[in-house]
């Protein structure tokens, strides 16, 4: 073996090691957090923990639904908000911007990213959340689903711009030109040919920006309200649901986790292992609709 395939192997080694490793440490992870939840389990019982509407740990009551429907509603909420403007900064850097507006707003996006969470939170209590009380809805108090997503809305949106700008910039510019040439408008091969062969790398973005949302913990903590109940509508407009209060998973755990101890610690534990279940489900079927398009297309 000369020099050469020498340090060849000792890099694939290397890289070898280091993708084992992460998937160890995901491992680990996993199983440290279901063996002190497995206690909870097995006292309170799998679908009481999941279907009680009441967690009241002083009165022996785990039950977080409440939890589940708030992290699920403040998620979506973020999505709707934020993946629209979010791919529209990614096709404008990749496809229309010029050269000087890339070099002032592609940093400031970025810039976004490295913004601490308790610093959105402040913005969120100072600005967002006085603003949101000004719709009058008798019983909004401006924190809530409305002022959590608006947050998590602009928390996200850095990683889903970065990832989908470089997926559109990937496509190959010979898809542009043979678009163009046969007479399609640039809007036409933006939306007909660019943004359909970027669609695996576009998903991928919306997934990790769904794992940032789900996993934010201290500016929900700030401005969700942070109140075990189940969201309900606060009239008859359904969409006052997003006026009401309430808490996330990893809000719940944060706020307590310092106190606990016994079974409710188990419990906080078990509510660990159903945010890193709906995780695995929610990377899961996003990779399985991005291999589904992809088959599809080679039909």
């Amino acid at each position: 073996m000369n020099r050469k395939q020498a340090t060849e192997t000792v890099v694939k080694t290397v890289f070898m090691v280091s993708a084992l490793t992460s998937i160890l440490i995901v491992l680990l992870i996993g199983v440290f957090t279901l063996r002190e939840a497995l206690p909870a389990f097995r006292e309170i019982g799998v679908g009481k923990l999941l279907t009680g509407t009441v967690w009241r740990p002083g009165q022996g009551q785990y039950g977080i639904l409440a939890m589940i429907a708030g992290s699920g509603l403040v998620t979506l909420g973020s999505v709707i908000l934020g993946v629209p403007l979010a791919l529209g900064c990614a096709i404008f850097l990749s496809e229309i911007a010029p050269p000087g507006v890339k070099a002032i707003v592609r940093p400031s996006i970025e810039l976004l990213a490295g913004i601490p969470s308790v610093v959105y939170g402040l913005f969120g209590m100072v600005i967002l959340v006085p603003f949101v009380r000004s719709l009058g809805v008798p019983g909004n108090t401006g924190f809530g689903l409305l002022s959590a997503s608006i947050v998590l809305a602009m928390m996200i949106l850095p990683t889903i711009a970065s990832v989908a700008e470089y997926a559109i910039r990937s496509v190959p510019q010979g898809f542009r030109e043979a678009s163009l040439a046969m007479g399609a408008t640039r809007w036409e091969t933006m939306r007909r040919v660019i943004l359909p062969s970027a669609r695996s790398g576009i998903m991928s973005a919306i997934v990790l920006g769904l794992g940032r949302a789900l996993g934010e913990t201290i500016a929900m903590i700030m401005v969700i309200g942070n109140s075990v109940i189940v969201p309900a509508a606060l009239n008859d407009n359904p969409l006052t649901i997003f006026l009401s209060r309430a808490r996330t998973l990893t809000g719940n755990i944060a706020v307590e986790i310092n106190y606990a101890t016994g079974l409710h610690e188990s419990a906080l534990f078990a509510t660990g292992v159903v945010l890193f279940a709906l995780i695995m489900i929610m990377n899961s079927s996003a990779r399985m609709l991005i291999g589904r398009k992809k088959w599809e297309k080679k039909r």
